[in-house]
């Protein structure tokens, strides 16, 4: 069974294993990451070393005559704000020095999931909710930068400092305040794990509202066209209203659930205060205990208790994090169905020569190719047509290895394509698609996007030769006018020229036609045609085609049915058969 695309379902236990898949991106600064640590150890020091500071000033003052408590506790004073300084610039210096390795690893570890990303085969992005990814991706980073500050840089400390406290308060004072700190501390995680993993349904579930509703409103907006073709603004308003509305009753339940969670922590924190210092009063009165061994405890038990109660926060944000960082690492894991063999070749191609022996493909139990067996010399034209569903489209996303082969084999100049790398592959071929998809750029580098490498004069070339220079030209700003998201600024025949402008700039061997002309009007038909023809001059070209006036000049036709080819020839040779391609022949010259 293929893995989820999502962690949607429940995770039961905390899943420290994320840490070792991170730790990788961490060695890249063992210096910088050693370092941190240094300061964060004289840093904690520092920190367990000032209520020592204020009960020595303390006491000094309690006991000191008027002239004693002018001039004593002035060494006192700048020792403690030499210390309390001390601390401050320590854990700035070691943010400092830890900030570069955490976005560091971020940078990595995103270009990481990009890279994957684009590795993964078409199965995978035909299924993929792009909101939900991109906003699971998003929390991911997020996770991975709180996960690697607070973990090394908030629990590990707090644990030190605890285990510190414990053991002075016990040497000092007795068992009687290191009980009692070390029971509250005890209590307090305890109810803090234990909250926090009732809670943890309560969190998932405004994340999964969080990605569905971005899921829904990027979906509509991407779609905005289909929106407004059937004036459905309402609807789509309501169903993201419905989206909204679960994220607000999941939010709810997660407030209601941390105030529970706070209110808990803090009576646990009450409770520990008033006994440790109602403890410490008692001994002060009976002469046991001077003042300043008093503010000393309180000043142990606030400085305790202050990152013990961020301790509470910074575990249920953790919680989080390691789901969410779990999420994107399964995006990680996810293995893609195409890969190159490791034998895998890059051969040089230069004729573009192709041919498919055998080829048979099915998506799961559905049969889509049955047996394809055809050839393209170089130099050849040959037409791929037929109805609907017959496996044209299939035929190309085969020869890019979208998909690999059931059965048979596909060559492009006697390479087995199985055996070469997909870069060295799709190098070697150019496609013009049925559907262009452009990015939110320039028409320039819309077109550049073929070959990024390619000069203006190139671009410009590849513009002239697809007769989209006049269009260009109509343009205020020319080639630097923005087209709009999926290129929604163009109209259907601008978009189909771009396509042919950038294959034409690609400038590869074996060029494919995707219905190239199905978006045109007759005029630009026409023109587009002259180009189709300049362009194949001394290239293999595979033409899949809706429109039969097209492909006349092929120098084979095949006709598909039902996943097999059950006619070939010429134009002329197809007619006279009087099969298939003659009845679809004449339905087109009817229609027209």
């Amino acid at each position: 069974m293929r893995p989820s695309l999502y962690f949607d379902g429940p995770i039961d236990k905390l899943n420290w294993h994320v840490l070792k898949l991170l730790w990788p991106y961490l060695l890249e600064f063992k210096g910088r990451v050693a370092l941190a640590l240094m300061c964060l150890v004289i840093a904690k020091l520092a920190s367990v070393g000032l209520p020592f500071v204020l009960k020595a000033l303390v006491d000094t003052l309690s006991g000191a005559s008027t002239e004693q408590m002018i001039s004593v506790p002035i060494a006192l004073v700048v020792a403690y704000g030499s210390m309390r300084l001390l601390n401050t610039v320590i854990s700035e210096v070691r943010d400092t020095l830890f900030g570069r390795v955490t976005e560091r690893a971020i940078r990595r570890l995103g270009l990481s999931v990009f890279e994957h990303l684009h590795r993964l085969d078409l199965a995978f992005h035909l299924e993929r909710r792009t909101g939900g990814l991109s906003r699971d991706i998003e929390r991911g980073t997020s996770g991975v930068s709180f996960l690697m500050r607070f973990m090394v840089f908030n629990i590990v400390p707090t644990l030190l400092e605890i285990g510190l406290v414990v053991g002075i308060l016990f040497y000092n004072y007795g068992l009687a305040f290191a009980a009692i700190t070390l029971a509250a501390v005890v209590g307090y995680i305890a109810f803090s794990v234990i909250a926090t993993e009732w809670r943890t349904g309560f969190v998932r579930e405004a994340a999964q509202a969080d990605s569905q509703s971005n899921t829904r409103a990027i979906d509509s907006l991407l779609n905005y066209e289909t929106v407004k073709y059937f004036n459905n603004e309402s609807y789509e308003s309501r169903q993201y209203d419905h989206a909204l509305e679960r994220w607000e009753t999941a939010k709810r339940k997660n407030r209601l659930s941390l105030f529970a969670l706070n209110v808990g922590q803090a009576l646990i924190i009450s409770f520990a205060m008033t006994a440790m210092l109602a403890l410490a009063a008692k001994h002060v009165a009976e002469g046991v205990m001077t003042i300043g061994d008093f503010v000393l405890i309180n000043a142990f038990m606030m400085q305790l208790f202050m990152p013990l109660n961020f301790l509470g926060f910074v575990y249920r944000e953790i919680r989080g994090a390691l789901a969410n960082i779990e999420r994107m690492f399964s995006l990680l894991d996810r293995q893609p169905l195409i890969n190159d063999l490791p034998t895998a070749t890059t051969p040089s191609i230069t004729k573009g020569a192709l041919k498919f022996e055998g080829v048979s493909f099915s998506y799961g139990e559905r049969q889509i190719l049955k047996a394809i067996d055809f050839e393209l010399k170089p130099g050849q034209k040959v037409a791929i047509v037929g109805d609907s569903g017959a496996g044209k489209s299939t035929i190309v996303k085969l020869l890019f290895r979208f998909y690999d082969t059931n059965q048979g084999s596909i060559f492009i100049d006697g390479h087995d394509i199985s055996a070469m790398t997909q870069d060295a592959l799709r190098s070697a071929i150019a496609i013009v698609p049925q559907d262009t998809v452009l990015f939110n750029d320039s028409l320039l580098e819309n077109i550049r996007y073929a070959n990024p490498n390619a000069s203006d004069e190139e671009v410009n070339a590849a513009i002239e030769m697809a007769h989209l220079s006049a269009f260009v030209k109509q343009l205020e700003l020319g080639w630097h006018t923005k087209v709009g998201e999926r290129g929604l600024k163009l109209s259907g025949g601008e978009k189909q020229r771009v396509a042919i402008a950038r294959a034409i700039l690609k400038g590869s061997p074996l060029l494919i036609f995707d219905e190239a002309t199905s978006s045109l009007d007759s005029h630009s038909e026409k023109a587009i045609l002259t180009a189709l023809k300049e362009m194949t001059q001394g290239h293999t070209s595979l033409v899949i085609a809706h429109r039969l006036s097209t492909i006349v000049d092929a120098d084979q036709i095949l006709v598909l049915s039902k996943g097999s080819i059950v006619e070939r020839g010429t134009h002329d040779e197809l007619i006279i058969q009087q099969g298939l391609y003659q009845k679809l022949w004449t339905v087109q010259h009817q229609q027209s």
